[in-house]
C-alpha cells in the first residue's frame, strides 16, 4: 500500500476559490474579502523569521551524515559574519560540488592509468586507441598494423613487455 503525505486524510486547502484571479474579479462578499485579506496577511513573516534551531538539525541529519558535513560547515560559519549568510550558503554548497568532480576527475585518471587490462592482469578497463588518419600521400601511408601471424592478434601489449 503506497504511503500518502497525509496520512489517509484528504488534504484540505486553506487558499479556498479565491486563490484564482478569475474568481476574485467575478465578485467578492465581504466575509470573502475579509478572509482573503486576513489570508494575505498570515502569508507575510515575523521579522525574526527564519530561525535557526540548532537541535532541529541536529535531529534531522545523522551521526555519520553531520561528520562528512563538518569541515564544509566550519568554511560557512566562518564566513556568514564576512560575506553573509547566503552567500557563505553558496560558497559552502559549490565548494563541497567543485570538490567531489575534482576528485572524480582525479580518480578516474589514476584507475585508466595504473589498472590497464593487460596480459598481465584479468580485470580493469581495456583502453582501446584508434589508429591515427593517415591520407595517401602523407607520410606513414597506408597506416596499418604489421602482424607476422595469428600470434599477434590480441596480444594486449604482451610482445612489449620486458620481461
Amino acid at each position: 500500500m503506497a504511503s500518502s503525505n497525509t496520512g489517509g486524510v484528504t488534504p484540505m486547502t486553506i487558499t479556498g476559490r479565491m486563490v484564482r484571479e478569475r474568481e476574485r474579479i467575478l465578485g467578492m462578499t465581504p466575509e470573502e474579502r475579509a478572509w482573503r485579506a486576513q489570508w494575505l496577511k498570515d502569508q507575510q513573516l515575523s521579522p525574526n523569521e527564519p530561525r535557526h534551531v540548532p537541535e532541529y538539525w541536529k535531529e534531522r541529519l545523522n551521526p555519520i551524515r553531520r561528520v562528512y558535513r563538518a569541515p564544509l560547515d566550519l568554511v560557512q560559519k566562518a564566513l556568514t559574519p564576512v560575506i553573509g549568510g547566503k552567500w557563505a550558503g553558496a560558497v559552502r554548497f559549490w565548494t563541497g560540488k567543485v570538490g567531489l568532480i575534482a576528485f572524480s576527475i582525479y580518480a578516474g585518471a589514476y584507475y585508466f592509468k595504473y589498472n590497464q587490462n593487460d596480459w598481465t592482469r584479468k580485470g580493469g578497463w581495456r583502453v582501446i586507441h584508434s589508429r591515427k588518419a593517415v591520407f595517401p600521400g602523407d607520410e606513414g601511408y597506408p597506416n596499418f598494423p604489421q602482424r607476422s601471424g595469428p600470434q599477434d592478434y590480441a596480444a594486449r601489449g604482451f610482445k612489449q613487455s620486458p620481461i
